[in-house]
């Protein structure tokens, strides 16, 4: 039991090490994105890092102090008002980078190109943020801000982050040009994609809904020639009011066709919907 206990504390204190190593990675990445990609192009999409790139360009303060005068004060009230649920991972991540931020300021831009740097530093942010968040994380900055707002307003957190982060390209488009606010705003798109990338992974499998009046063969047909299980639901017609069975099969994408094979041969007139499935976990798919 002793040893049981001890192992039990040393995978904890593992996680919580990788933890740390992901929020680090992860900062070190927006950090250096920020400094080769944005701020040279004065693409300011959203955040801290916006409004230091604006004000930078503005009054040429030091990028890093100012992301540290916003992080730090904003994590301070997001302890006070919403609660230590942030933790120290988080206060890690709004302190270590704006520190790669000054680290890494005299690098050279890698490209002098507006759009190619938005597009570029865009997804850098996102690969950036992506893995700081799988380390249960954040870097602070606007988002904590969000948080405030939407448990003093009421408004959504969706529409307060794009209502924040849309005030920082506005005001870009201002102190720079429409142009550059329109660099901004693909920069923005680019990186909340490949945070959903790093979130989710790239595996997209198919999940199908099938009503069929063969259901008995359909199932077998999808153990025995796909490999795959099958969930039996109860639906009920909402027409005829007869209780209809539906089928509800999660495939590889590489198996996807072969399933629709499969449906049309077993029962021409079956009824199939598919979706995407994200991160689908269990038995014959990732573990969880």
């Amino acid at each position: 039991m002793v040893d049981k206990m001890k192992g039990s504390i040393r995978n904890a204190a593992s996680h919580a090490w990788f933890d740390y190593v992901y929020v680090m990675v992860g900062a070190a990445v927006v950090a250096l994105s920020f400094n080769v990609f944005l701020l040279p192009n004065h693409i300011a999409s959203g955040g801290t890092s916006g409004i230091s790139t604006i004000l930078h360009a503005k009054f040429g303060w030091e990028p890093a102090y100012v992301q540290w005068a916003l992080n730090i004060p904003l994590f301070i009230a997001g302890v006070i008002l919403l609660g230590k649920q942030f933790g120290i991972k988080t206060f890690v991540g709004t302190c270590f980078f704006p520190l790669v931020v000054y680290l890494t300021k005299d690098l050279q831009p890698w490209t002098t190109d507006a759009l190619l740097g938005s597009i570029v530093g865009g997804i850098g942010v996102g690969l950036g943020l992506g893995i700081v968040f799988l380390g249960k994380a954040s870097t602070g900055g606007t988002d904590l801000a969000a948080q405030i707002a939407h448990k003093y307003t009421r408004v959504s957190l969706g529409k307060c982050v794009a209502l924040i982060d849309g005030l920082i390209v506005i005001s870009a488009s201002f102190v720079f040009d429409i142009e550059r606010g329109l660099y901004a705003l693909i920069g923005l798109y680019a990186t909340s994609k490949t945070i959903d990338l790093v979130q989710v992974g790239m595996d997209n499998s198919k999940m199908t809904l099938i009503i069929t009046n063969k259901e008995q063969e359909m199932r077998e047909a999808i153990f025995n020639r796909i490999n795959r299980g099958v969930t039996e639901l109860h639906g009920k017609g909402g027409y005829t009011e007869t209780d209809k069975p539906v089928l509800m099969c999660v495939v590889d994408q590489s198996q996807f066709t072969k399933l629709k094979q499969v449906a049309r041969e077993v029962d021409p007139h079956a009824f199939v919907v598919v979706t995407d499935a994200h991160e689908v976990l269990g038995e014959g798919f990732n573990q969880a």
